[in-house]
């Protein structure tokens, strides 16, 4: 049995990259999904921060992305288990990105990743739980500490994974 801490912290670290690298690679930092996007991203980058990673965190707040799939995933997988859980929350994304309009599939992808994820860290001793309370500390740090420097970060690895914006 795995200390629940660590757990946690591991959870934290897993869930971070899945979202980030899935809202990343399917185009978030590269233009505002939406008008509150576009805000949030230009205010960001008025206040120091960086363009592309302000869009980034405009999305997430905007649309059900990566973010809100893992999250929701990971929160289906504790309730039902997994992976009927997790698929249930994809679906329940799913039918939310097309409410909001949006075309993507990032929150798709991110709850149905993190159901796999879930399943096969349960081998080590990772539970649901740690993934809900690891995904709630990881959207902490984008979206609740420091919003410029949390941006610029976004913004560097949008621009190593070729998705930084052209917009000004």
């Amino acid at each position: 049995m795995m200390n629940e801490l660590v757990g946690v912290a591991v959870a934290a670290a897993v869930s971070w990259l899945n979202f980030v690298i899935i809202d990343t690679w399917m185009g978030l930092p590269e233009k505002p999904g939406v008008r509150g996007a576009d805000y949030i991203g230009r205010d960001i980058m008025r206040r120091g921060g960086d363009l592309a990673g302000g869009f980034f965190q405009g999305n997430i707040v905007c649309s059900p992305d990566a973010s809100a799939g893992t999250l929701l995933g990971a929160i289906g997988c504790y309730l039902m288990g997994v992976p009927e859980g997790g698929i249930i929350a994809a679906l329940l994304v799913f039918i939310g990105n097309r409410l909001c309009a949006d075309p993507g599939y990032a929150g798709t992808t991110g709850a149905l990743s993190i159901t796999v994820i879930i399943a096969i860290s349960s081998l080590a001793g990772l539970k649901p739980e740690m993934f809900v309370a690891g995904m709630v500390i990881a959207i902490t740090t984008i979206q609740g500490l420091n919003h410029r420097g949390s941006s610029r970060l976004l913004g560097a690895i949008a621009r190593r994974m070729n998705r930084y914006t052209d917009l000004k």
